[in-house]
């Protein structure tokens, strides 16, 4: 059942002080008319018995205006939920502190980066990295800007830049204050960039550097001891042959990778039937298959497939893929390559083309990792192949590219199936 408010009275908009002391007023007037009404009390004295209930009544509600004025003045601007909301706003964690330390204001960022932290209490009892007490106390005691790094590694490792920033704020008496605005920023993905930049100039230096030690031992024995021996000539320009094609496969691999992570942001958007090119990949490695006894079976629709994406891109992922296959799992003494249409888990159609070799697998292990720069699950026989160690990574820039991803699927001693899926191309005109 509702219930109705009650109308509102002629004193309802004052304050609740005043309003007691104008009823007060009002019932004192009452009974001092009734008096004189009854001459029990003259009009004057009457007057002057309630002038003194007036101010009774009405003194105090001054007093306890002129007080709650003091007090709003008195409160530190610092205080005011203006600071607060600021603060609070900044993306960084942030916090907020006095001169001698205690926080003020801090933001939920900062919560996060630092639970301990207690408004009110020290810093320094929350952030116990000597990097940060170090900073906080010159800039206190100096009153200038300090920036530290330190590297915080709980709960995982992550390196953190540190702003200390002094800030002149009003003070309750018209004064100035400093207070110290600590900004702390995330450099973790900036670092471990640069450690796989400099992992992938290691790597690639090393890799360039084997073969080019290689010719250049041969061109000085066939400068000196070898120069008229026409057998060892013969077999020492062969291996300088290998290692110069090495030396090229991977320049051709790293100049690949390049292109394709700077187009990576640009979707490719022609229509390629994928078929013609499959089947041109698997006429050009028929040598290498033979030379290996390897069979290559396609199993491949008879209509075209088309995909949005780039034909020569395409024409290099579905080397990789073969190629891989017939060096590494030439044991097996067949090769797969089958295209079908498929489904994502969400429903979304698209288009899978598997290259399964029978060879001797890969270790489970070894998996979350093979499309990485330069891994090897066998180091030895990756060089003994050929390999450069770049193309399963190649393969998997290639299909983000094409908004497309790579499955890898391996048993030990049972072969292994890599399989690109594309997204289903929406044909409404003919092929590029």
């Amino acid at each position: 059942m509702a219930i109705e408010a009650s109308p509102p009275s002629m004193f309802s908009p004052w304050p609740d002080r005043l309003r007691h002391a104008a009823i007060i007023l009002l019932v004192a007037a009452l009974a001092l008319a009734t008096l004189v009404f009854f001459g029990e009390l003259t009009p004057l004295r009457a007057v002057i018995v309630f002038a003194c209930i007036a101010g009774a009544a009405l003194v105090p509600w001054r007093l306890h205006d002129s007080d709650a004025a003091r007090d709003e003045a008195l409160v530190n601007p610092v205080e005011q939920p203006a600071v607060r909301a600021v603060v609070g706003g900044i993306p960084d964690p942030a916090v907020l502190l006095d001169r001698a330390g205690r926080v003020i204001h801090l933001n939920a960022a900062a919560e996060q980066l630092a639970p301990a932290l207690r408004k009110g209490e020290l810093a320094q009892f929350a952030l116990r990295s000597p990097e940060i007490i170090s900073a906080l106390r010159e800039a206190i005691a100096n009153t200038e800007p300090r920036r530290t790094s330190y590297v915080d590694h709980v709960p995982v490792d992550r390196w953190m830049d540190l702003m200390i920033t002094p800030v002149s704020v009003p003070t309750a008496f018209g004064g100035t204050d400093t207070c110290m605005l600590m900004t702390f920023h995330d450099q973790t993905p900036i670092r471990r960039v640069e450690e796989m930049r400099a992992d992938f100039i290691a790597n690639a230096s090393h890799e360039l550097r084997t073969p080019l030690a290689t010719l250049s031992g041969f061109i000085d024995t066939l400068q000196g001891p070898a120069k008229d021996d026409a057998k060892a000539r013969e077999r020492f320009l062969g291996i300088m042959h290998t290692q110069a094609s090495r030396m090229a496969r991977l320049i051709d691999d790293l100049l690949s990778l390049s292109r394709v992570e700077l187009s990576a942001h640009v979707r490719a958007e022609a229509l390629i039937d994928i078929l013609p090119i499959i089947r041109q990949v698997g006429d050009s490695l028929e040598l290498l298959a033979t030379e290996r006894g390897v069979k290559i079976e396609m199993h491949l629709p008879d209509g075209p497939v088309f995909v949005a994406g780039d034909r020569e891109e395409l024409l290099r992922l579905f080397e990789n893929l073969i190629e891989n296959a017939l060096k590494y799992g030439a044991s097996g003494g067949r090769v797969e390559v089958t295209l079908a249409p498929a489904s994502t888990t969400d429903g979304a159609s698209e288009i899978r083309v598997s290259v399964r070799d029978f060879g001797p697998g890969i270790a489970p292990e070894h998996l979350p990792r093979l499309t990485e720069r330069f891994y090897r699950v066998d180091v030895g026989d990756s060089r003994a192949q050929g390999g450069t160690g770049l193309g399963l990574s190649l393969v998997k820039h290639i299909l983000n590219r094409h908004r497309g991803r790579l499955l890898i699927e391996s048993v030990p001693k049972n072969g292994a199936t890599f399989t690109a899926a594309f997204p289903q191309a929406k044909v409404a005109g003919k092929s590029a």
